[in-house]
């Protein structure tokens, strides 16, 4: 997921350095673009033959710019976690990026085919967690299920990089 550890190093940059771009995050018109992105893959993730990997990013880019705009105007100015969380999203995806899905070609048979299953049970569809984390978004109050709900996507994307089918 390049383009989301791409935005979180922005984000983490821009919040600590009160840089003037900051502000054009915040825009309604940025937060209509990237929700506009995330409901297309979304959309896009409930057809079988779409379920690429590349969908994951866009989702998950897009909804952290509508994360950031929406909730900007909810919390004080300063508040630590519009830099908390998107360093722990950077970090959260680089160390699956790094140790799951650099080394799914050590990944034996028999846990293939596991994560195969896995990737095909009702629980772990990626259309229902990622609905979950479009509902984490409108829950204000619980500020902690949004990086919850993001760190399962991860993981599932993780999941979903696994199992592909190893044509290289």
């Amino acid at each position: 997921m390049p383009n989301f550890i791409g935005i979180n190093l922005i984000l983490c940059f821009f919040t600590q350095s009160s840089n003037a771009l900051e502000s054009l995050l915040e825009t309604t018109t940025v937060m209509h673009v990237s929700l506009g992105i995330a409901i297309i893959s979304f959309m896009a993730t409930l057809f079988q033959r779409l379920r690429h990997v590349f969908l994951y990013d866009l989702f998950s880019s897009g909804l952290l710019l509508v994360w950031f705009a929406y909730w900007k105007t909810l919390f004080k100015y300063d508040s630590p976690m519009f830099f908390i969380f998107p360093l722990y999203f950077l970090m959260i995806t680089a160390f699956a990026s790094l140790f799951f899905i650099s080394a799914r070609h050590r990944i034996d048979i028999e846990s293939l085919k596991i994560m195969r299953v896995l990737d095909k049970k009702n629980i772990m569809q990626p259309s229902l967690i990622m609905s979950c984390v479009f509902l984490s978004l409108v829950l204000e109050d619980y500020f902690l299920l949004y990086p919850t709900m993001m760190t399962l996507l991860i993981f599932r994307f993780a999941l979903a990089s696994c199992v592909v089918e190893r044509s290289y």
